[in-house]
């Protein structure tokens, strides 16, 4: 089957068929998301947090996220992947056009994400106007937490008014898709009625044009309370304790391994060895 492309994603929204994406990080967990039949993968720089445990985004190197979308690349074999460009990566043009060659050439990836609005229409434009597919990334970006904080974005009339323009802007800069988060629903449902081309959403609503959601939290593979844009689909994390709880207590009991487990020689050779070294 061949991989999923950007024109599909763009079909799907003509045909008001809702897109699915999952945030993914490695080998497992693309092929479990393969299996799945997940049409959109995003290797995001969340991936500071959730696999590196760092506090932010914000500490993630290009040379990190390309390992990441290495192992996902050989993890999937249809799905649409995209790679989050981190911070700073694309501070100017040929900041940009470097971390694309990088991430697209070594990475694999088809297509990579960059966050903001009006501000970075000129880096969007220049790559794809090299060949990049880029989506955006407006509402609560989190590689700017440190100056606009963690909370609900465009909820008064004019910052709904800017996030409207700047998915315009993004728009015409030549941007395939706009990834909009924690937004009222409201807007972005008027976002994904104004714009042409596919919006997926994460804390947004349902009147996106998709979902993202990330891996840990779709799996509840954290302890404690999830954000309030995720919903927890199984306790993966509390099976996976239970799991290495019942294995402990296996090998501390000697009850693993057992023969199943075991290889196994002639009783002549071992006691000739014993007689001979015991």
């Amino acid at each position: 089957m061949r991989r999923v492309t950007i024109a599909d994603i763009q079909k799907m929204k003509n045909e008001h068929r809702p897109i699915t994406m999952v945030t993914v990080y490695d080998y497992s967990s693309a092929l479990i998301a393969e299996k799945a039949g997940i049409p959109t993968l995003l290797v995001g720089d969340s991936l500071a947090m959730v696999m590196h445990g760092h506090d932010t985004t914000v500490p993630l190197k290009v040379e990190e996220i390309l390992l990441h979308a290495q192992m996902v690349k050989r993890g999937s074999q249809q799905a649409l992947i995209l790679v989050d460009m981190p911070f700073m990566s694309y501070a100017t043009e040929q900041d940009a056009v470097n971390t694309a060659r990088l991430l697209m050439q070594e990475g694999g990836c088809q297509a990579l994400k960059l966050e903001g609005g009006a501000e970075v229409v000129p880096v969007i434009r220049r790559l794809t106007e090299m060949g990049v597919p880029v989506m955006a990334h407006l509402g609560l970006t989190p590689q700017s937490q440190h100056q606009i904080g963690l909370r609900v974005q465009g909820r008064d009339e004019q910052a709904a008014r800017k996030l409207i323009r700047d998915a315009l802007a993004v728009e015409k800069a030549g941007a395939f898709a706009i990834l909009l988060e924690v937004i009222p629903a409201e807007l972005a449902a008027l976002v994904s009625r104004l714009v042409s081309i596919p919006t997926i959403g994460i804390g947004a609503g349902v009147g996106c044009d998709g979902q993202v959601q990330v891996w840990h939290d779709v799996l509840g593979l954290f302890d404690g309370k999830s954000p309030r844009h995720a919903k927890r689909f199984a306790e993966i994390g509390a099976q996976m304790t239970e799991a290495l709880e019942h294995y402990k207590a296996d090998v501390e009991t000697r009850s693993f391994p057992t023969g199943a487990q075991s290889a196994s020689m002639e009783a002549a050779v071992i006691e000739s060895l014993e007689n001979e070294f015991g």
